[in-house]
């Protein structure tokens, strides 16, 4: 059994080479540059372990891993342009760098590469590997299209908010780990198990990012707190105040979000404590982590083979807030 460790400096290797022609190098040499930024590679280290869990990690499971990394790249190519967004990992997004004309074009090729790499999977696996990744392809672009309706909308649901994250996020991890499965010779009721296991850590991981946005310490974790604050996003957090407030408090939300003031994450943060969201995102982050660890107990296969994924919901979930 390989750690999660081993398995993303192995994929990131095989990864690491030429995935397109050299000409037209105007639409080729876009997605190449994207490429070689690198990246976690945690969904086609996923389908890795996912495989892994109950066999031998066969050949197979490269190419549908290395068409998980293109799928999930060009998302992010498309992302970059719904959003303008000038920077990614600190480097020039692709449609700032060559034009968004291009940048859509450099996507489009890079998910057609992806269905090249699952084309060479063996002829028994590739009807039930195609249906699991078109179905998540596509509740990938529901997800994301709920999240655009959702800026423009006065009021979210919870049960709304994660049904978008699950679709947005969630999913594309757990057909991940599903597909390896597959490809291992998991049973339908362990793939089901599998499946479940990455979409509530999924859950979990999205509630933990909307929480250290608000409460993380900056250097701790990289980043400068209240970036969703300062840009009104609908995070778990606001959805759960919003709910909970007395009317002064969410007049008080109401008012800050069409503000741009200096102090407006302060302030924000303030009503989030008053209101106990703090306390109420851990409870509800460690509900999805321990419906995920139950449905990873509940995979017939010996526990040793599953400390590898342990030590991933470890990794990705911080136990410490």
């Amino acid at each position: 059994m390989h750690t999660f460790k081993e398995l993303v400096a192995d994929f990131g290797e095989r990864f690491s080479v030429r995935h397109f022609p050299q000409t037209p190098a105007s639409l080729y040499e876009p997605g190449e540059y994207f490429l070689s930024w690198g990246g976690k590679r945690i969904r086609p280290v996923m389908c890795l372990m996912g495989n892994e869990l109950f066999n031998a990690i066969s050949p197979d499971a490269y190419q549908v891993a290395t068409a998980i990394e293109l799928f999930h790249n060009f998302t992010l190519i498309h992302d970059d342009i719904m959003d303008e967004a000038p920077l990614r990992r600190g480097m020039e997004t692709v449609h700032m760098k060559y034009g968004a004309n291009t940048a859509l074009l450099t996507g489009d090729v890079m998910m057609i590469q992806a269905y090249d790499y699952l084309n060479r999977i063996h002829v028994q696996y590739l009807h039930r590997i195609l249906q699991l990744f078109n179905k998540t392809a596509r509740e990938v672009c529901e997800g994301q299209q709920l999240d655009i309706d959702f800026e423009t909308m006065p009021d979210v649901s919870l049960e709304a908010y994660i049904e978008m994250i699950s679709l947005k996020t969630s999913v594309l991890l757990a057909a991940s780990l599903e597909m390896g499965a597959i490809l291992g010779g998991a049973g339908e009721g362990n793939c089901r198990h599998i499946y479940e296991f990455g979409k509530n850590l999924g859950i979990a991981f999205q509630i933990q990012d909307d929480y250290l946005d608000a409460f993380g310490d900056p250097e701790k974790f990289g980043k400068e707190v209240g970036g969703d604050i300062r840009q009104n996003k609908k995070t778990f957090l606001l959805l759960y105040a919003l709910e909970t407030a007395n009317p002064a408090q969410k007049k008080s939300l109401q008012n800050l979000m069409q503000q741009h003031s200096a102090d407006k994450v302060q302030k924000v943060v303030s009503i989030f404590k008053d209101c106990n969201v703090d306390q109420w995102a851990k409870e509800l982050k460690e509900k999805y982590l321990q419906t995920a660890l139950g449905h990873l107990t509940a995979i017939a296969v010996i526990g040793v083979r599953k400390k590898p994924l342990e030590e991933l919901a470890d990794f990705l979930i911080q136990r410490e807030f």
